[in-house]
């Protein structure tokens, strides 16, 4: 069994505890939070719940720990302090540090004799991999991403930031006809508004100005100030019933043409329609942590990426089963 420890016990943290109890050869061992450990209720029966002081201690007793903390301020601190000690997994999603997350996280599992894989999920994980894949296919062509439709956590944020909001979903919603454009190969220039529209619901609070928080929301810089925005007040009721989950998912495609002229296109598309993005992405991480665990038995230490990594290491069945029933 690979014994699996988590480190933040937010949605990412109860997705990778549901991916655990659906892989056969992995078990929960501990869970680990900066918050007091008696307020923090974990679904699996018999599975300590620690402070984080306590990851010193238990280096003996982890295969692998995962890291379910925020990319802005907990992923790039502690990711390189606990390569130092275990064989590490997390979901850094700042695209533009990676490179420098990957070297400061290599250079301590190095030394430790650890294995790590770092951006591991949908996006950056496995919608890198089938841009990568469509790359090496198609080399004359030209790569889209759509997002949605989903919610953003990072932007509701920032809109529950807004002095006179209760609470916010906000919703990336692909661009449809921007979509099929792309799908019937006409290899569009699209502009950062053609390719998504953004929407909000808000919960404001009683006797604040809607038009105020409206018009903050839509000249929002970095976040909605590059997009058609759409704005819905809603009740806390409605905001319960509607809106509790998490959905998301998108596209990857690529067009491209072959021939000795340039006479056949061609579309690779990945699609991904995800009811709950913290436990699909708990899914992921769990085969690469599977995958990292086998990789620190074989030696090969410090820090990978999804680029790095056979898909055979993700899988539970032997190299013999995977070419019998899935080659």
């Amino acid at each position: 069994m690979i014994r699996i420890g988590i480190f933040g016990y937010g949605n990412l943290g109860k997705g990778v505890e549901c991916a655990v109890k659906k892989n056969k050869d992995m078990e929960l061992t501990a869970v680990f939070t900066r918050r007091d450990p008696a307020t923090v209720k974990v679904a699996t029966e018999g599975v300590k719940v620690l402070k984080e002081d306590e990851l010193q201690n238990m280096k003996d007793e982890i295969d692998v720990l995962i890291l379910c903390g925020g990319s802005a301020t907990d992923l790039p601190e502690q990711t390189p302090k606990y390569a130092a000690l275990y064989n590490v997994v997390d979901s850094f999603d700042t695209h533009a540090k990676i490179p420098e997350h990957f070297a400061a996280v290599d250079k301590n599992a190095k030394a430790a004799g650890k294995t790590c894989v770092i951006s591991c999920g949908w996006d950056p994980g496995m919608f890198s991999l089938n841009r990568l894949y469509a790359n090496c296919i198609l080399p004359d062509g030209k790569d889209y991403t759509f997002w949605g439709k989903g919610v953003s956590q990072g932007h509701s944020d920032a809109v529950r930031r807004i002095d006179g909001v209760k609470d916010c979903r906000q919703y990336t919603c692909p661009v449809e006809s921007a979509l099929e454009s792309v799908r019937e190969g006409k290899n569009p220039e699209l502009t950062t508004r053609e390719k998504h529209t953004r929407e909000c619901f808000v919960v404001a609070e009683e006797g604040a100005d809607l038009a105020r928080i409206e018009n903050e929301i839509k000249t929002m810089p970095n976040y909605f100030a590059d997009y058609d925005t759409t704005v819905h007040f809603i009740t806390e009721e409605e905001m319960k019933k509607n809106h509790a989950g998490l959905p998301h998912g998108g596209n990857v495609i690529r067009t491209g043409k072959t021939g000795m002229n340039d006479e056949n296109t061609h579309v690779i598309e990945y699609k991904l329609t995800l009811d709950s993005n913290p436990e699909f992405t708990g899914s992921v991480i769990a085969a690469y942590a599977r995958a990292v665990y086998r990789l620190n038995k074989e030696g090969s230490t410090g820090c990978k990426t999804v680029f790095d990594i056979a898909p055979a290491y993700l899988s539970d069945l032997s190299s013999e089963e995977l070419r019998a029933h899935l080659l």
